[in-house]
């Protein structure tokens, strides 16, 4: 009866703590936290992101039900009724105040990303509905001037919840740590998770899409063209994580609703990548040089300093699938 009462009592103290609440209490500071679906702070009240009607240009901000919950859909719902929205910005609900705006030119592409359509998918968490920011090509986010974000060979620790059915071979939808001047600065100037089916430089098994380290002019599902124990993640949402350390990088993955995460890989870097030269911006659906050709789905991602350890990990996938995404 005793062990019993103490496993309800962790239970309902992991469904209190948000992901960013674990990595803190693990010594892995949050320096980035997006969501457009809920709070990643147990005691966040602020707004997740920014909406801008059509009709006006006018913007507002949506929140949360209540501090710690879930987006207040309904609120969007009303400002968007009689025209279209899109999502002109997803707020950082950490301390460092590392928002996401629409991607400016790049390398790779001249022009300005486009923002996300803000109604174009709508799902629940917690049975609750939210909306999820959908990809369709020619969209991404970015920040060049952050504060707290991994540089050179320091150590960093991300994820994000996206989706494993919405994905295609294009690059780049990634989420993490790229250039400052939206250009391609070579390799190991990159450091960000990705998720798609894209097999040019390297692959896991099967047809994917896999979890995925760009690391620029690559996207590694180990440090060999092909990881066979990297498996592919077709779930209607995914977790998939990338851990940075000062001598090889770690991939993990798992079905978001359920399940543990699996190491995919834990090892050396590629050739020619170490030491890293990260730089610290962060972008969101496209690749450091602005390649914006991936379809993709992102409902959450955080960003740590520092490498976090499996059990913060372990705890962070407990509460992502306590969340219930899409139940």
């Amino acid at each position: 009866m005793l062990l019993l009462f103490s496993l309800v009592v962790s239970f309902i103290a992991l469904i209190a703590a948000g992901p960013c609440d674990i990595y803190d209490q693990a010594g892995t500071r949050c320096v980035a936290a997006h969501s457009t679906t809920r709070a990643l702070y147990n005691s966040y009240n602020g707004p997740l992101y920014q909406i801008m009607r059509a009709s006006d240009n006018r913007t507002e901000d949506v929140g949360v039900l209540s501090a710690g919950g879930v987006a207040n859909s309904t609120a969007q719902d009303s400002f968007c009724s009689g025209s279209s929205c899109v999502v002109s910005r997803i707020y950082d609900q950490s301390p460092s105040k590392n928002h996401l705006d629409p991607g400016p030119a790049g390398g790779a592409v001249h022009k300005g990303d486009k923002p996300v359509v803000a109604n174009r998918h709508k799902m629940s968490v917690g049975g609750k509905p939210v909306y999820g920011a959908y990809f369709e090509g020619g969209m991404g986010y970015r920040v060049d001037r952050t504060t707290g974000i991994a540089t050179g060979n320091n150590p960093e620790t991300m994820y994000m919840v996206t989706s494993g059915t919405h994905v295609n071979g294009g690059c780049c939808f990634d989420y993490g740590n790229a250039e400052t001047n939206n250009n391609d600065d070579g390799a190991g100037t990159m450091e960000a998770v990705y998720f798609g089916t894209c097999n040019v430089w390297g692959r896991g098994s099967g047809s994917g899409p896999w979890v995925m380290a760009d690391l620029e002019n690559g996207l590694w599902a180990g440090n060999n063209k092909v990881n066979n124990d990297n498996t592919p993640l077709n779930t209607e949402y995914v977790t998939a994580m990338v851990k940075g350390n000062t001598n090889g990088f770690e991939l993990k993955g798992s079905d978001a609703t359920a399940g543990n995460l699996k190491t995919m890989f834990n090892g050396p870097r590629p050739a020619g990548y170490q030491p890293m030269k990260k730089q610290g911006a962060i972008i969101l659906g496209i690749g450091g040089d602005n390649s914006n050709g991936a379809i993709g789905t992102f409902y959450e991602g955080v960003m740590c300093s520092g490498y976090s350890t499996d059990a913060a990990d372990n705890a962070v996938q407990a509460n992502i699938v306590a969340a219930r995404y899409g139940r």
